[in-house]
């Protein structure tokens, strides 16, 4: 009871209570998120089967490499954070390993940002953003960019969230403020960047394959 005495917050009386309670409460969150990002992601099917052709012209005008860069420091950001939630987990003392991990999931989620907003910028040179100087003449082609900007525009705002909880264990458990072995907000902050992960796995091949099949 000693090890965990610390992590104990009103009103629990129970480490094991609290524990269960904040990991039921995040996947009640996390199941609203997959119907909010599956809403959108079926309203991007059924306008696509609506319009293949202008959507798979406009797929081609996405950058690939910016989409496939990006898969790859998520997933291994997935990786470093899963390592910092078992380590935490495992009750051992490995406080350097949780704190390397927290740091680099940070810097890989930072460098997201910071290709996404390379990308941002190339979208907006092409003239790739609704209105009246759009580049491509097919008409269903601005639905696609308008669905393309506002699920990764609301995928990177779910990032930014995920960087500020992470890096607010990391900065706590630097400081000694709080306690990482054991700590059952680093599982809770892991199931919610593993989400937005999981997201974005689905986002890449909507975004980045149609029309480049052949």
């Amino acid at each position: 009871m000693s090890e965990t005495a610390g992590l104990i917050k009103e009103p629990w009386e129970y480490f094991e209570r609290q524990r269960e309670a904040g990991t039921f409460g995040i996947w009640v969150f996390l199941a609203s998120e997959v119907l909010f990002f599956g809403a959108l992601i079926l309203t991007y099917t059924v306008c696509r089967l609506d319009n293949v052709q202008a959507f798979a012209a406009a797929g081609r005008e996405t950058d690939i490499w910016y989409g496939t860069i990006n898969t790859a420091i998520l997933l291994t950001s997935s990786l470093t954070m899963a390592v910092a939630s078992q380590a935490a987990a495992s009750n051992e003392g490995l406080r350097r390993l949780i704190l390397g991990c927290l740091a680099a999931t940070v810097a890989l989620g930072i460098a997201f940002l910071v290709v996404k907003g390379f990308e941002y910028k190339e979208d907006i040179e092409k003239h790739l953003v609704p209105g009246s100087q759009f580049a491509l003449k097919e008409t269903a082609a601005q639905l696609f960019f308008a669905l393309y900007w506002l699920v990764t525009g609301v995928h990177a705002i779910h990032l930014t969230i995920g960087i500020v909880m992470v890096s607010r264990l990391a900065l706590l458990g630097y400081l000694r403020r709080q306690q990482l072995d054991a700590n059952p907000e680093i599982e809770v902050t892991a199931l919610y960047w593993h989400l937005v992960d999981i997201v974005w796995i689905f986002l890449y091949p909507l975004i980045y394959l149609p029309g480049r099949a052949s």
